[in-house]
């Protein structure tokens, strides 16, 4: 009997124009890949090279998903990796970021994960096919899955509300 799918989980950027003028040309680039030696994360497409990395199984704990959302937005989705104590940060865009500012965007999810993730855009998850690579290639890594975190908007105007001090007759002409 065979599977249905083979174990091999793997998801490709969407081609985009863009992606032909930062240098990397038309060629389909791997935005997520879990095979058995481990954890493929594709870098933005911008600097796709530079920040890719393969991470072995045995340097990883769990594997999280999760989302963001502000009111009237469609949700933010990424994907990260919960590495082993010892284990060094993965290269990518979120080096930078502060735990003040990671724990703004989600406050759920630990600081670790936040910096060795990926946005998941121009390519979508599929659970099912993930769980199965991951059962199949390493049963001890985890697959967390959090629910969509709704943040509260930020910024002037953005409480108006019995307890905001403002009121809609405040901004009619």
């Amino acid at each position: 009997m065979t599977l249905p799918h083979p174990p091999v989980y793997q998801e490709y950027y969407a081609r985009t124009p863009f992606q032909l003028f930062s240098g990397v040309g038309w060629k389909r680039l791997v935005a997520f890949r879990a095979d058995e030696s481990g954890v493929t994360l594709g870098g933005p497409v911008t600097r796709y090279r530079r920040f890719t990395a393969l991470v072995p199984w045995r340097d990883i704990e769990a594997v999280v998903l999760w989302s963001t959302k502000k009111t009237m937005e469609r949700p933010i989705r990424r994907i990260g990796l919960k590495l082993r104590p010892g284990v060094p940060d993965l290269p990518g865009p979120n080096q930078r970021l502060t735990p003040q500012l990671a724990a703004s965007i989600a406050p759920h999810v630990e600081y670790e994960v936040i910096k060795n993730s990926r946005f998941v855009g121009f390519w979508k998850v599929d659970h099912p096919r993930l769980f199965t690579a991951m059962r199949t290639f390493a049963p001890h890594v985890q697959l967390r899955v959090h629910p969509v975190y709704k943040g509260l908007p930020s910024g002037p105007g953005s409480k108006l509300g019995n307890d905001s001090g403002g009121s809609i007759f405040d901004i009619l002409p």
